[in-house]
């Protein structure tokens, strides 16, 4: 895995999950702003009325907070790898990989008994609405970030 790849797993994995644990630390300001602003488009995107999003962003805010402490530790792994100014070993980058995959499974594991929840308030076509919609608002930061640069 090279390094630049590692980067961009990195980034994507903190802006997805990060949002949530920064806000609860730092309740003003951009973090607040872009927290709103993916929840609105959340919203908008699988068509909520005011009473299930009343429902369900505090569902959606506890299991994006789970996830971003089930993803610290490998978080803290891949910034060892990505930030350092010597060589880095095959075995390090494969710590890291690991850390990061498993990452992964807990992530699916922590939707999974979210999505459980999530039906109660949702229709089946909304919670499909909802992973697209995540989907598109990680795609749509990305590509603002790009254009800024």
């Amino acid at each position: 895995m090279n390094k630049k790849l590692l980067h961009l797993a990195l980034a994507v994995m903190l802006l997805g999950i990060s949002l949530p644990a920064i806000a609860q630390t730092k309740s003003s300001g951009w973090t607040k702003e872009m927290l709103d602003y993916k929840h609105d488009f959340i919203a908008e995107q699988t068509e909520m009325t005011q009473a299930q999003r009343d429902k369900f962003m505090p569902l959606y805010e506890a299991m994006e907070k789970e996830i971003y402490k089930a993803n610290l530790a490998a978080r803290e792994q891949a910034r060892k790898v990505s930030h350092t100014s010597r060589k880095v070993s095959d075995q390090e980058y494969a710590t890291a990989a690991r850390a990061m995959s498993q990452a992964k499974l807990k992530e699916g594991d922590i939707e999974a008994r979210y999505f459980e929840k999530f039906a109660k308030i949702l229709s089946s076509k909304q919670l499909f609405q909802l992973k697209q919609a995540e989907r598109k608002f990680t795609r749509q930061m990305l590509s603002r970030g790009k254009r800024k640069k």
